[in-house]
């Protein structure tokens, strides 16, 4: 009884909407609920209930209530989206340092079966104890960023993704010292003189240039392509929106989730040329990986590939044109102060901002007037705006005459100005 008591007495403190660091689940339980009520109130009010008697008789008054009410429940799923980010994050540190030691004991074991028959010798020694090391480190790091994912901080970008390009990066570092780890132990324990000069012959270039070309390569692509995203969102001509938290799928996916071939291949081809080089450090310790300049030119051109697809990528947003929006059995006729105007173009809707919170960001300069783009619901979604139209209102403190429209989206960026002629 006094364990169920307790029990419950940590349910209540540690509810829904808890955010604490040590209670992950309180976070995540909070996010559902919120999640579960917008959409629930989302597709209530697509199937035109719960709109109060006052406003039922506008269409206007009922499509700015709506997009109010649905702005307000977006903003708590996006605060409580980022409070489970921010303790998911703090609990992976664990799980990084778990999985670094698992590999660890699963070293230990597949040397252990090698060594059946052919006994144990002083290159798995120092393969065990170049594993403990870097696990070591990879532990301690883990401990002093755990607030920011544990070993993963270093791959995760300013946009709380996992990169791509940081993460292949890192894992021919991490392989690269791996392997001068395990010479470094063999030369340690070298006693014959003979022994030890094959084995610092072993770190000549001659031997593992290959490896040493596709890490410098690497590394600076990691590098380029930070400065390459960063310039390109200063200019306006990439939107980059913050994720609530990095996913695996963010190694092999653009911001919208969707798979891109240029990330894909540059995985693949990376993680096919690491477990050559591991089965070729693990046949020959003696020295570094040779790993074939056929394979490391093959490496070279998928880098060179994701690279281009990083200044392929993205684009600004463009309004083609505005047009008064019509109703069925309206009259044709201009744009007046009251009307809705439909703007088409592209890019409206930037890759990641796909959800209400960032929708109802999005603003439309009229003139010298700021209006803020309605959400209007369907099921399973928005009809408004899309990310190559959006419907809003020509407010009345508009002036008569020419003006200029000019979209701003989620991601803070500005559209070209679209000159449209108002009437009385």
């Amino acid at each position: 009884m006094a364990v169920q008591e307790a029990r419950d007495g940590a349910a209540a403190a540690h509810g829904g909407g808890c955010t604490c660091g040590d209670c992950p689940h309180g976070a995540r339980a909070g996010h559902r609920r919120a999640v579960a009520e917008f959409l629930l109130k989302r597709d209530e009010f697509a199937a035109g209930q719960g709109l109060p008697a006052a406003v039922a008789h506008s269409a206007p008054a009922s499509r700015q209530w709506v997009s109010e009410e649905l702005t307000q429940s977006a903003e708590l799923v996006a605060e409580r989206g980022r409070a489970e980010g921010r303790a998911w994050l703090a609990r992976l540190w664990r799980w990084t340092a778990y999985t670094v030691w698992a590999a660890v004991v699963l070293l230990l074991l597949v040397q252990a079966l090698t060594a059946v028959g052919a006994g144990w010798s002083s290159a798995r020694t120092a393969g065990l104890l170049a594993a403990v090391v870097v696990g070591g480190a990879l532990t301690a790091a883990s401990w002093f960023h755990r607030a920011r994912g544990g070993a993963l901080a270093p791959v995760i970008g300013e946009d709380n993704r996992l990169s791509t390009s940081r993460a292949v990066a890192a894992g021919w570092v991490l392989f690269v010292a791996y392997a001068v780890l395990v010479l470094a132990g063999r030369l340690a324990a070298a006693s014959d003189h003979a022994e030890r000069d094959a084995l610092i012959s072993g770190l000549e270039l001659a031997r593992g240039a290959g490896v040493v070309t596709v890490l410098a390569v690497v590394c600076g692509i990691a590098v380029l392509v930070r400065r390459v995203v960063g310039l390109r969102v200063q200019e306006q001509r990439l939107q980059k929106v913050r994720a609530d938290r990095p996913r695996a799928a963010d190694l092999l996916t653009d911001d919208a989730g969707r798979g891109t071939f240029a990330d894909i291949q540059y995985v693949v081809i990376s993680a096919v040329a690491l477990a050559f080089a591991a089965v070729r450090l693990a046949r020959r310790p003696d020295q570094l990986p040779d790993l074939p300049w056929g394979l490391a030119v093959v490496v070279l051109v998928s880098a060179a590939t994701y690279l281009a697809g990083k200044y392929a990528e993205g684009g600004r947003p463009v309004v083609l044109s505005v047009v008064r929006a019509r109703e069925a059995g309206d009259l044709d006729a201009p744009i007046r102060t009251g009307d809705d105007i439909e703007i088409r173009g592209a890019g409206f809707v930037p890759p990641g901002a796909q959800g209400a919170d960032r929708l109802a960001r999005m603003v439309v300069r009229i003139g010298a007037v700021n209006v803020h783009v309605p959400l209007v619901p369907v099921t399973g979604g928005f009809s408004n705006p899309t990310d190559t139209a959006l419907t809003v209102p020509v407010p009345a403190d508009v002036e008569p005459g020419r003006v200029e429209v000019q979209v701003v989206t989620a991601a803070g960026v500005e559209t070209n100005r679209y000159t449209i002629d108002v009437t009385d």
